[in-house]
């Protein structure tokens, strides 16, 4: 089977198509072949072995990946396909079956077959999406999701979300409004009317407005692209508001700091935990019509160094989708 591979970590233009091995189910798993994938950041942050994020933060993700070279040679996360072969203990999916699902750290999504357990984060599509719109079903939305609930929306109902035309912060968006939040979403100019579109009940241009300087206060502040601090948004909280933070260590002590002094929290728990059951809401609410990965460009899965590249400029507006068959 074609698949993008990397045997050393670096810029985009380390990925390459290579044929490689077939894998085979096991009794327990399903052989899925994959119409769509992703590039997100996890990804890029994988590929590079978080060298952006300072010198500390890439030895830790070498102990994960592999000190001196990759040890998964296959990157993605997230994929949406068909059933192609099951296993004996198979009972959940049979083949001819379209699903979608996030393999997460396990990567091996950049190709064009992936064995899963059926027990894992997979579930079927939804019947009136596509593979390319069931693709980015999970990961903004599972990191989206893991933020708000540790936030308790029906104690601190009103939100400002920052970056909230991402990936993450566009399912933010969706799922606060599900979680019946009021919403406030910071973006750039040209997706206030997106943003709108899909939930928040005002929206924020960062190019024209300072969101902390306004005056208005929030029961959350959710940083979904990890560009804001909690010392800068302190202030645009209201007394027990809560700092959602997706990433950077500092916020680890800040969590801990906050637990025991003073009445606004930064709230930052890893590692995040998602499940089966997880998966299985999103499909939920994408039949109700409650949730729609939002998608900025569809590539095919021979232009992933184009898509990488482009995913890195932090310009994108929802996701990235790969097309690789069918």
């Amino acid at each position: 089977m074609k698949a993008v591979v990397y045997d050393m970590y670096g810029p985009p233009e380390v990925l390459h198509l290579e044929d490689v091995e077939r894998p085979v189910p096991k009794d327990d798993e399903v052989l899925i072949k994959i119409h769509a994938t992703t590039v997100n950041r996890l990804d890029c942050h994988t590929r590079e072995a978080n060298r952006s994020n300072g010198r500390v933060v890439m030895v830790l993700s070498r102990l994960v990946s592999g000190v001196r070279a990759p040890r998964q040679r296959i990157l993605g996360s997230e994929l949406a396909g068909t059933v192609e072969q099951a296993g004996r203990a198979v009972s959940e999916f049979k083949v001819g079956d379209r699903v979608f699902g996030l393999t997460g750290i396990r990567f091996g999504a950049h190709a064009e077959y992936r064995c899963m357990r059926d027990s894992a984060r997979i579930a079927h599509i939804p019947e009136s999406m596509t593979f390319e719109q069931a693709a980015p079903m999970c990961d903004g939305a599972l990191n989206a999701l893991w933020c708000l609930r540790l936030a308790d929306l029906e104690k601190r109902p009103k939100v400002l979300i920052y970056g909230a035309s991402g990936a993450i912060g566009t399912a933010a968006v969706q799922l606060a409004r599900h979680f019946k939040a009021d919403v406030t979403a910071v973006c750039n100019t040209k997706n206030l009317e997106l943003i709108k579109s899909i939930g928040a009940g005002r929206a924020i241009d960062y190019t024209t407005e300072d969101f902390t300087k306004n005056g208005e206060t929030y029961d959350v502040i959710f940083d979904a692209v990890g560009k804001q601090t909690f010392a800068r948004c302190r202030g645009s909280l209201r007394p027990g508001g809560a700092y959602l933070a997706t990433d950077g260590f500092r916020n680890i002590a800040l969590a801990v700091w906050t637990s025991r002094f003073g009445d606004k929290k930064v709230i930052f728990k890893l590692p995040p935990v998602y499940t089966k059951g997880d998966v299985l809401f999103l499909k939920d609410l994408a039949e109700k019509r409650e949730y729609r990965p939002v998608i900025d460009s569809v590539y095919p899965l021979e232009q992933v160094v184009a898509a990488t590249k482009y995913v890195e400029t932090q310009q994108k507006t929802g996701n990235v989708v790969l097309s690789v068959s069918g």
